[in-house]
C-alpha cells in the first residue's frame, strides 16, 4: 500500500512539473507577442494568453505538486486547494478583464487601429443600436 502511494505521489509531482513547464512556454510566447504585435487589441490577446496559459496551467501544476509532496504533511492539501481555487478564479476573471479593457479602449477611441477591416461596434453605434 505504501509503495503504491509513493508511486502516485511521484506521478503527481511529475505531472505538475510538466504543467509548470507548459506554463513557462505560454509566458514566453505571450511576452514575445507583447513585444512583436502591432496594436493594443492584438497585444491584449497576447496578455490574455499569458494570463490563462501562463497562470492557470502552472497553478494546476502547483496544486498537483503540493498534493504529491508528502514532506509537507497535512499542509499539502491546504496548498493544493488554494492553488486550485486561485487557478479557477484566474480562469474566470482573466477573459472578463481583457474584454472590459478592449471595450473601454474601443469606446474611448484610445487605441485606433488603421486600416480598419471590420468594426461591428462602430456600425452599431452609427445606427444607434448601442448605448
Amino acid at each position: 500500500m505504501n509503495d503504491m502511494a509513493s508511486v502516485l505521489d511521484w506521478v503527481l509531482v511529475l505531472l505538475g512539473e510538466v504543467l509548470v513547464s507548459i506554463g513557462v512556454f505560454f509566458d514566453v510566447v505571450a511576452a514575445i507577442g507583447m513585444l512583436r504585435f502591432p496594436n493594443f487589441f492584438v497585444r491584449l490577446h497576447a496578455a490574455t494568453i499569458g494570463a490563462i496559459g501562463g497562470a492557470f496551467v502552472p497553478l494546476i501544476g502547483v496544486a498537483l505538486i503540493a498534493a504529491g509532496c508528502d514532506f509537507l504533511g497535512p499542509y499539502r492539501w491546504f496548498i493544493s486547494g488554494a492553488a486550485a481555487i486561485t487557478a479557477i478564479l484566474v480562469l474566470m476573471l482573466a477573459p472578463v478583464g481583457s474584454h472590459l479593457l478592449a471595450k473601454a479602449a474601443h469606446e474611448s477611441r484610445a487605441a485606433v487601429v488603421e486600416p480598419k477591416v471590420v468594426d461591428f461596434l462602430e456600425e452599431d453605434r452609427v445606427r444607434g443600436e448601442t448605448r
